[in-house]
């Protein structure tokens, strides 16, 4: 038993629908962590400080724009 014939066959299976679903969920798990982030920071500047909305607003703002310029880069892998 220990010598059956296998159709499996390393290296040649088709892996570009697996590669995909991962770039999507790395992607959305990415820009949803700024999204969640920059919430946050709007929320606990406008409710937790002296900052108010639009101070908060303006910071929640300038952190998306950072974020965007920071995470839209490196495509390439490792």
């Amino acid at each position: 038993m220990a010598n059956q014939a296998s159709d499996y066959h390393r290296g040649e299976m088709d892996i570009h629908e697996q590669a995909s679903t991962y770039a999507f969920v790395m992607a959305l798990t990415k820009w949803g962590s700024l999204a969640i982030a920059a919430a946050v920071l709007f929320l606990v500047l406008w409710f937790c400080t002296a900052a108010g909305f639009f101070g908060a607003f303006v910071t929640a703002i300038v952190a998306i724009g950072l974020g965007f310029i920071v995470l839209r880069g490196g495509g390439e892998g490792h």
